[in-house]
């Protein structure tokens, strides 16, 4: 029997997640952590009976004891809540898929407890691997992907770690606006940006894809999680989302993984690692797939995908600004506040404007998020009285 934590159980990941345990009962819940979504994780508390449950606010904590007294399970709140969750006795993983940097402090916990991490939360990489990595090397802790597409590069490296990697190839599926120019993305709707292609995910990573920030997210955490410089990464767009990634060695063999578009792949590798499992639903037929295609990336009209090159190149809390400003600017998006291209528009402002520091500690990441979260609300507030 293995114990896990879920953090971020009513997300797509999160249910996902669930829906995994539901075909493995050697697979016990301990902890599941939400947001706002009281009532499903409601339903999921009486369905898993974990031994705690955290929300993000205490009225919602206190609704939710009410709901749930007839269980004898502990409801906690806010971070004080998440980092128990992190760090309960019980668990023997923790996956993280809290969307936002939200996930850093409980994923350092949780390290420190010498918990093994089934990681799903991009941020905690992009904006601290330099903290996490020595960190879980110092515990002893396994990081293990959940990324579909770091997921892909990790399965291709086991039994090659003593190899020379040439390059690692990160695929992207070019999402729903793939070979459009930037002036046909000048009046995208929030629908269009919706629609992806081949994935079914939440609405922020989903943004993310269609303005490709999220590969760019997915090339600084590559960077940490495998340990290569940033000139073995090299992007490609293969819009069948089948070859999920590849590693080519220095004798030029590439070595790939494909698959059908299914988080639960990823997320079952991960927490039964290094064994495989059997996984219901429709696996891939080479004759039904025929052919693949492979691109290189537009990087002047999606240049979110640059700009997360430049932001890693620079270091310190670069990627911090990158990450903070995309996580505003989708938010407004979302909220028909802003349009589409002014996405990468604010990245880039930040990236300039706000204050830079060489080598941050987690306060100065915590803290160059908020500045960068003002900077863009006085943009847009200067933005609307010139109207």
């Amino acid at each position: 029997m293995k114990s896990i934590s879920i953090l971020g159980s009513t997300g797509s990941i999160g249910t996902q997640t669930l829906s995994v345990v539901d075909e493995n009962t050697d697979l016990k819940v301990v902890a599941l952590t939400c947001g706002k979504n009281i009532s499903l994780m409601e339903k999921q508390a009486r369905k898993y009976k974990p031994k705690l449950v955290c929300v993000s606010g205490e009225e919602d904590a206190n609704s939710l004891r009410v709901a749930l007294k007839d269980t004898g399970i502990k409801v906690t709140s806010g971070m004080e809540g998440l980092i128990e969750a992190a760090t309960m006795e019980e668990a023997d993983i923790v996956l993280t898929a809290i969307v936002g940097m939200i996930g850093i402090r409980p994923t350092i916990a949780a390290i420190e407890k010498g918990k093994d991490i089934a990681l799903a939360n991009k941020e905690t990489l992009v904006t601290a691997g330099h903290l996490i990595i020595p960190l879980a090397k110092k515990h002893q802790v396994s990081i293990l992907p959940v990324d579909s597409e770091h997921s892909a590069i990790f399965q291709c490296l086991q039994g090659n770690r003593e190899n020379t990697v040439d390059k690692i190839l990160l695929t992207a599926s070019g999402g729903p606006f793939r070979g459009k120019s930037y002036e046909e993305l000048e009046h995208v709707t929030l629908e269009d940006a919706l629609h992806h292609p081949n994935w079914s995910m939440g609405k922020k990573i989903t943004i993310d894809s269609a303005t490709m920030v999220n590969k760019g997210l997915e090339v600084m955490e590559a960077r940490w999680l495998f340990d290569v410089p940033l000139s073995k990464i090299q992007v490609t767009v293969h819009p069948q989302s089948i070859l999920h990634s590849a590693v080519q060695f220095e004798d030029g063999a590439i070595i790939g993984q494909l698959g059908t578009p299914d988080m639960r792949l990823p997320i079952l590798y991960a927490l039964f690692y290094p064994h495989r499992r059997e996984l219901s639903g429709e696996k891939p037929d080479l004759f039904d797939i025929g052919s693949l295609t492979f691109e290189k990336p537009d990087f002047e009209t999606f240049y979110g995908l640059q700009l997360a090159f430049d932001a890693a190149n620079t270091g310190g809390n670069m990627p911090t600004i990158y990450n903070a400003a995309n996580e505003r600017a989708v938010a407004l998006f979302l909220q028909g506040r802003i349009s589409f291209l002014e996405i990468p528009e604010l990245i880039s402002k930040s990236m300039v404007e706000v204050d830079f520091c060489d080598d941050p500690t987690l306060e100065d990441i915590l803290e160059t998020e908020q500045n960068t979260y003002e900077f863009i609300n006085s943009v847009c507030f200067r933005k609307i009285k010139a109207y």
